[in-house]
């Protein structure tokens, strides 16, 4: 069986287009610099089916009716033209994808919907989206419209407009368009925070070129983070979403948007049960911002977290397995002049709970450089508060290389220390090159050409600190391991 993997759910025009840097995304624009959309009718509840008569009839459904031909009408699809070159042996037109990746077939843009003749020229594509303001202002995809040279947009009514693009934001997947007319149907815009589990909601768009489908279904879960989109918490539905839909909205019972329909989760390309949305109070910071400045800004932290399993909650001396566990911190940025350090776990933000390391990136990212913020953090068995002075996002690159001779340590690696210029390069003190990795160590995870940079917080430079270490523990040490660019850390199991 084919391994699943991320689609986006709609078709790109054209060519289809860390925060370990820094936790960036949309910073938050007041109302005045936002386009206010005119008084739109104030939403109600759906009619509900009356259940049928008899023992049997349990079930209460709603009727999407009213709210589909109330919000229905600010609902367009769109059409994208574009060039591109035929891809060279090896290339993907899909992106920066390598080919002998195991997710190869997967790790794309949707392409059911272009049309691209041998040689390359002009490219077609399809999308959906949603007029928030009566002059115009319409959200959408950022990979609906990337790269296009000509956007089109229809109405319900089969007007068509020439569409400018205000501005795309890639790492939220955010497009504004812009098209000359007035007095146009809109939506309103709802609060994902108050959006449950559970709930029904309905998605409006154009799957496969099919104009103004409408498909329902419930939330299936909240603040889902996705591979390579630390900035948003995906609302995920089992709404049906395929081709088209992307951009189009996710509506409420109340008939008010609250996310953008983005990617679904696929082996065969089309819809199988799993569906993403951007929330739309992302999208509309990202909008306030690309209509005031062009541009949307983020606030960087400067630090590299990962989760928190019950192994490294146990490790680290934490009651429960919560907050965002640092693995790195860069050296220069706001994070490192705040004093915060590896192996620190945070656990709250101006007050509010940091569940899992998922929820700190567009937290941070929601701020404006310059403010600062308070974090809870978790060290050395004590919580303390570290007050950050919040940046603006940096590209942070770590590299290491190898050499020297081996030494075995008692857990089942043989490690020699870097030398000056590897610990130079990758910016560490002291550190150890896994070049053999057995017993608990494997088991571990812990694999040849890792760098063992600390054990339960205390910096390694040989194997001898590296056995000291572990035997002066419990059941569980937690290592801080740079394997690649990334930092990590890793529980090990000492029995």
């Amino acid at each position: 069986m084919k391994t699943q993997a991320l689609k986006l759910s709609g078709v790109a025009a054209a060519v289809a287009a860390l925060f370990f840097g820094g936790y960036e995304a949309a910073q938050p624009i007041h109302s005045a610099h936002a386009e206010t959309p005119p008084a739109v009718m104030a939403p109600t509840a759906p009619n509900v089916l009356a259940p049928a008569a008899g023992p049997a009839a349990m079930a209460v459904l709603p009727n999407f009716q009213s709210i589909v031909e109330r919000c229905g009408p600010a609902v367009v699809n769109i059409s994208v033209e574009g060039t591109v070159k035929t891809a060279m042996r090896g290339q993907s037109p899909f992106g920066n994808i390598d080919p002998n990746d195991p997710f190869y077939e997967f790790f794309r843009h949707f392409g059911p919907q272009m049309q691209a003749p041998q040689g390359g020229q002009i490219t077609h594509g399809m999308g959906s989206g949603f007029i928030v303001s009566a002059d115009g202002i319409i959200l959408t995809n950022a990979h609906v419209v990337a790269d296009a040279s000509r956007v089109t947009v229809k109405l319900t009514d089969k007007r068509e407009f020439s569409a400018r693009v205000v501005g795309i934001d890639k790492a939220t997947d955010v497009a504004v368009l812009r098209i000359d007319a007035h007095d146009l149907p809109t939506v309103a815009l709802g609060d994902p925070a108050q959006t449950h589990v559970g709930e029904w909601v309905l998605a409006i768009g154009a799957p496969f070129g099919f104009e103004n489908s409408v498909t329902a279904g419930i939330v299936s879960a909240k603040s889902r983070s996705l591979p390579d989109e630390g900035y948003v918490p995906f609302i995920q539905t089992d709404v049906a979403i395929n081709p088209g839909n992307s951009g189009g909205p996710l509506l409420n019972l109340r008939g008010e948007v609250v996310g953008i329909n983005s990617q679904i989760y696929s082996r065969s390309g089309g819809y199988q049960g799993l569906s993403f949305a951007i929330p739309i109070n992302v999208a509309a910071q990202v909008k306030d911002q690309l209509l005031a400045h062009g541009k949307v800004t983020r606030g960087r932290l400067g630090v590299a977290v990962q989760d928190v399993d019950q192994a490294l909650a146990e490790s680290f001396g934490l009651e429960a397995a919560h907050g965002a566990l640092v693995s790195r911190v860069d050296s220069d940025g706001p994070a490192a002049k705040a004093g915060l350090e590896a192996g620190d776990v945070i656990v709250r933000i101006n007050g509010e709970t940091v569940g899992s390391s998922a929820e700190l990136p567009p937290k941070i990212a929601a701020v404006a450089p310059g403010r600062t913020v308070t974090l809870g953090v978790w060290r050395k068995g004590r919580d303390h508060d570290v007050t950050v002075t919040i940046g603006e996002m940096k590209a942070a690159q770590v590299a290491s290389e190898d050499a020297g001779q081996p030494e075995r340590a008692s857990f089942g690696v043989a490690v020699r220390p870097l030398s000056r210029d590897e610990q130079r390069q990758a910016e560490v003190n002291g550190g150890l090159l896994v070049l053999d990795a057995a017993g608990p160590a494997a088991r571990a995870g812990i694999q040849q050409g890792d760098v063992i940079l600390a054990v339960n917080g205390r910096t390694v430079a040989n194997a001898e600190d590296l056995r000291k270490l572990l035997g002066s523990g419990g059941r569980h040490a937690a290592l801080l391991v740079q394997r690649n660019d990334a930092r990590i850390f890793v529980p090990i199991e000492l029995g």
